[in-house]
């Protein structure tokens, strides 16, 4: 059983913002992530997961990585320079010192929570890593499009996070048969 459901931003907001950005940056649609807000309890244990945060061109790609409490994010150094990652966030700490082109490190992010990145020596560098207690989440597709797998029967609450735009948030019943269910969103400026 799951939803599938898709984000709709508005057509006005999102030339003004790609019209801000600079070019080497993602629209902004893609830096949304969609996820159920009080999600039920998913099984513990399995092989804990990667996933990956390169450095190109002085910038952080993805610029938001969404995973699940538990998983190592890898910090690899792509640019023929060096860059120091490093995050004072509540949810986790750290600084992973300078390391030059071809170089990795890694951070295990075990809380659930916003985390801003940053790059200790080239300031205009941040990123967000978004971490779930849950599997219920997805970055949203290049057309604004998203679809959230497995999703138990019952109300939930959809919730949306975008680093410019409002939070926004709906309700959307899964039927006990399952089936797809459609969630749509309308996003404004914070």
């Amino acid at each position: 059983m799951y939803a599938v459901a898709r984000l709709v931003i508005p057509l006005g907001i999102l030339l003004l913002v790609d019209a801000l950005a600079p070019p080497r940056d993602l629209p902004d649609r893609r830096r949304s992530v969609v996820y159920l807000e009080a999600a039920p309890a998913t099984i513990e244990g399995g092989a804990r997961v990667r996933a990956s945060m390169d450095q190109r061109n002085e910038t952080f790609v993805p610029h938001v990585l969404a995973v699940r409490s538990g998983t190592v994010v890898d910090f690899p150094n792509s640019d023929p320079i060096y860059h120091n990652v490093f995050s004072l966030s509540r949810v986790v700490a750290f600084d992973l010192g300078r390391y030059a082109a071809g170089r990795s490190k890694s951070v295990r992010f075990e809380r659930p929570g916003v985390v801003r990145v940053f790059c200790d020596i080239h300031s205009h560098m941040s990123a967000f890593v978004l971490v779930f207690g849950h599997e219920y989440f997805a970055l949203t597709a290049e057309d604004g499009s998203y679809r959230l797998e497995h999703v138990p029967p019952g109300t939930h609450t959809v919730a949306v996070w975008n680093e410019i735009m409002a939070p926004a948030s709906r309700q959307a019943r899964v039927p006990e048969r399952g089936g797809e269910v459609e969630v749509n969103f309308v996003l404004t400026r914070k």
